[in-house]
């Protein structure tokens, strides 16, 4: 005698298989493990754009900063240049006068040139460290509009995604997967360029 009815588990486990598909579970858990993927790489690429960014800042900041302190050498050096101007014109008046120059006056008028030349030797560094400065950061912020634009590429994807597991649309979903697609190149163009 049968201990009890006898139920076949391997039809009802089909038989359940067969309706989660029906209610698209194998589609949703695709659609989940797509969109996590994006989403990694979202979070990724919108840190990177970040730190791009901040950092080309910072070197915006200090090439502001060495402009300022190479317009004070050059401020300097105009100043040097006028005393300079001013000795010259002494002594133009003592020569004018025919009255001997006194050597303190060339002497200076020497001088002030001499510094001039290492004022403007001061400037012309502070510009070129400027200017690499700039550059850099320019660099930097190129970077950091390709990061911009791979997040903005996988948020859609992200957002595509959801609507493919909301209305169990296929063709939704490919368009989720092309976009993402589409972004991890511009994410391997900022990390190599």
């Amino acid at each position: 005698m049968p201990e009890g009815p006898e139920i076949e588990t391997d039809k009802l486990h089909e038989a359940i298989q067969e309706e989660m598909e029906k209610e698209g579970g194998h589609f949703l858990k695709r659609i989940a493990l797509s969109t996590a993927i994006l989403a990694a790489f979202a979070a990724i690429a919108a840190l990177k754009a970040g730190a791009t960014v901040n950092e080309a800042l910072l070197l915006k900041t200090e090439a502001t900063r060495l402009q300022a302190q190479a317009s004070d050498q050059w401020a300097h050096y105009q100043a040097k240049g006028l005393k300079a101007a001013v000795q010259e014109a002494t002594a133009a008046s003592w020569e004018a006068a025919g009255r001997p120059v006194p050597a303190r006056l060339h002497e200076a008028s020497k001088r002030y040139a001499e510094e001039q030349t290492e004022i403007k030797k001061a400037a012309e560094e502070k510009e070129k460290e400027r200017d690499e400065r700039s550059a850099e950061a320019d660099r930097l912020l190129h970077h950091h509009h390709r990061f911009a634009n791979a997040v903005a590429l996988f948020q859609v994807s992200i957002a595509l995604g959801a609507l493919a597991a909301l209305t169990r649309s296929r063709a939704v979903w490919w368009g989720s997967l092309l976009l993402g697609l589409a972004g991890i190149p511009l994410f391997t163009l900022a990390f190599l360029g």
